[in-house]
């Protein structure tokens, strides 16, 4: 990546309208929602011309999935946190942290999150980019599964990515209703959902 240094005035100027453009659209989509909003409306927000807009996006799909796709990087940072437990009990801890980040992320982006689930009913981009999405976080799931049966920590005839897939699933399951308001205490859900999925993947000490 270029350094600003290295960029020019008229590269510099570029990337700020892109960025203007870019969370205009984010508060444009959080005013209100995703089938409300319009490109008129985003670059009034924006205070940028007409055109301007269809220089870096083609239309609103493609912007939200640029804000949707910034947003659920959030998401896999917590995925990826080092995953390298030396037994069965400090799996669990590292898992029941990762559950907590997650759907704790899911509630301080509450307001974002409920724009992205209508967004996904209503997009078939989004939707798309959406499973693109699922995919990323399922393949990265079965990696470490794939690391706890190589140490001798999870069951061994379990398939990696089908546990992964039915993993994912239960944490989105549960951040979609933290999203619109589940009736559950958080901690119960963490609790719950990090003990039915250890006891079931993971060798008893």
């Amino acid at each position: 990546m270029e350094s600003k240094e290295h960029l020019t005035n008229r590269q510099i100027q570029a990337k700020q309208t892109r960025n203007n453009i870019v969370e205009a659209g984010r508060a444009v989509f959080l005013k209100v929602g995703f089938q409300k909003a319009t490109i008129s409306q985003i670059i009034k927000e924006a205070n940028t011309g007409y055109g301007t807009a269809y220089v870096y996006f083609s239309n609103k799909d493609e912007l939200f999935i640029e804000i949707m796709t910034t947003l659920m990087n959030r998401f896999y940072e917590v995925a990826e946190l080092p995953f390298t437990p030396t037994s069965s009990q400090t799996a669990h801890e590292m898992i029941s942290n990762q559950v907590k980040l997650f759907l704790s992320l899911a509630m301080e982006e509450r307001a974002m999150m409920q724009v992205v689930k209508e967004a996904i009913g209503t997009s078939e981009e989004v939707n798309k980019k959406w499973t693109d999405i699922r995919e990323r976080f399922i393949e990265r799931i079965a990696q470490d599964i794939q690391f706890a049966q190589d140490h001798a920590l999870a069951k061994k005839n379990l398939d990696p990515h089908l546990v992964a897939r039915g993993w994912f699933y239960s944490n989105e399951m549960f951040m979609w209703e933290i999203v619109e308001g589940s009736p559950y205490k958080m901690e119960d859900i963490i609790y719950n959902l990090t003990n039915m999925y250890t006891s079931g993947l993971y060798m008893q000490n």
